[in-house]
């Protein structure tokens, strides 16, 4: 696994290796929290993934920005998007990002972000019998989130191929991920 590549710096936002470039974080982090998963660092794990889920978004506001700004109802959140949106994928909103996404065309983004969202809230929390600080009573359940997660991610990056610029890079990376979480997947 290249993890040289999480330490490049990123390209600009208007720039077209963006997208790629925070595909191909997405990915690896995800590789990485699988790497967590099976050392037995399910918290690092979560975040991991979490990290891989908020590329992800990086890369779908990018691809989408034309349709956002479209979308935005006043030029304050126009700017909002191109300025901090794209560029940072602040925490506090991701759910309304994933929101918007989803009224461009990306359905179901919501509740998989919802999933990052609780993975990263047990990645500081740890699990909580009482789902007070944490939506995880124990590692076991939040290892299965986890999976699924980059599961889902997988999905995603592979539906976004014919709208990228895809790069061997890129196209070594997720088959790596791919194997490696069909080992922790046993059919």
């Amino acid at each position: 696994m290249n993890t040289e590549a999480l330490e490049r710096p990123l390209p600009k936002p208007s720039m077209e290796d963006y997208v790629g470039a925070r595909l191909l974080e997405a990915l690896i982090e995800a590789r990485l929290a699988l790497e967590f998963l099976g050392r037995g660092l399910v918290r690092d794990a979560a975040g991991k993934v979490f990290q891989a889920w908020r590329a992800l978004l990086a890369a779908l506001l990018r691809l989408e920005l034309d349709k956002l700004i479209q979308a935005a109802k006043t030029e304050e959140e126009r700017q909002w998007l191109i300025n901090r949106a794209v560029p940072r994928v602040p925490t506090t909103r991701m759910v309304r990002l994933s929101q918007m996404l989803e009224e461009v065309g990306h359905g179901g983004l919501y509740f998989a972000t919802s999933t990052a969202l609780e993975l990263h809230d047990y990645q500081y929390n740890g699990p909580d019998p009482d789902l007070a600080l944490s939506k995880f009573r124990d590692r076991e359940e939040a290892a299965v989130a986890v999976v699924k997660l980059i599961g889902e991610l997988i999905r995603r990056v592979e539906e976004l191929k014919p709208r990228t610029k895809w790069s061997d890079e890129l196209e070594n990376t997720l088959k790596e991920l791919k194997e490696e979480i069909d080992k922790v997947v046993k059919p």
